[in-house]
């Protein structure tokens, strides 16, 4: 499953011009984090034909964004080499990474079709994780807290003279490039990529090697978890490759 998250929207016609480009680009999930407004007529007038997507929008808590395999979120701010937590890709190198473990559905059999809908070609993850693209508030974007949780960071390439999207429009370029890419793949539905938990059991393994080794500083080893945090997380392990990384780390404890 691949859903939209929306951190704390404060106008309707956002929520609904997201909703819009959703539907454009074959994605059926949003996620509405504490959001400031309501989905009103607002909302329902911009997003046209996709007011299904609002209809079954959920609406959660902070803490919701803990729950996914990979969590990929956006920003207008670029990090250096020593601020770890905002280095970020392109969405071009975004869309090759996902597109091994994104698929359309195939088409080429009768269980796939519906007299009324046609064939299902939502774009869904082939291998049953749960991935969030978190778009930042209109106001301020993501904080860091947020982007803490984040397992990678995107930047779409705007003039140096205004710089900030409006979350509907980043919205719209992500799902176009994802879209581009993943229907240029083939599914990779048989090959099995590293979960939420594979991931944590690989982080679990190394701090148990940081905590081992001596460091100048706390700062120093934090910097060390971070690092090694985000390269997991970018890496989009595949399962016989986290395993790999298990039992190395296994016998360096």
């Amino acid at each position: 499953m691949i859903e939209i998250i929306l951190m704390e929207p404060r106008k309707q016609e956002n929520v609904g011009a997201v909703a819009r480009a959703m539907k454009n680009f074959d994605f059926e999930y949003l996620v509405l984090i504490a959001p400031k407004c309501k989905i009103g007529k607002k909302a329902r007038k911009v997003a046209k034909h996709a007011n299904d997507i609002l209809d079954k929008a959920k609406i959660k808590k902070f803490d919701y964004l803990k729950n996914y395999d990979y969590l990929i979120g956006t920003t207008a701010i670029l990090g250096t080499d020593y601020n770890i937590p905002r280095n970020t890709i392109s969405i071009e190198q975004l869309s090759n990474k996902l597109s091994a473990i994104i698929g359309k559905k195939k088409t080429d059999n009768k269980k796939n079709f519906n007299k009324k809908k046609g064939y299902n070609n939502k774009n869904t993850p082939s291998n049953n994780l749960k991935i969030g693209i978190l778009i930042g508030r209109e106001t301020i974007g993501l904080k860091n807290e947020e982007i803490n949780l984040c397992d990678i960071l995107v930047t779409i390439p705007t003039s140096k003279k205004y710089p900030t999207l409006n979350i509907s429009h980043s919205a719209a370029i992500m799902l176009y490039e994802l879209f581009k890419r993943i229907n240029d793949e083939k599914s990779n539905s048989h090959i099995s990529f590293a979960t939420k938990k594979d991931k944590e059991i690989i982080m679990k393994y190394i701090n148990h090697v940081l905590n081992k080794m001596e460091f100048p500083t706390k700062e120093k080893k934090e910097t060390q978890r971070k690092v090694w945090k985000r390269v997991i997380g970018k890496a989009m392990l595949t399962k016989r490759e986290a395993f790999s990384v298990m039992g190395f780390l296994r016998k360096l404890k």
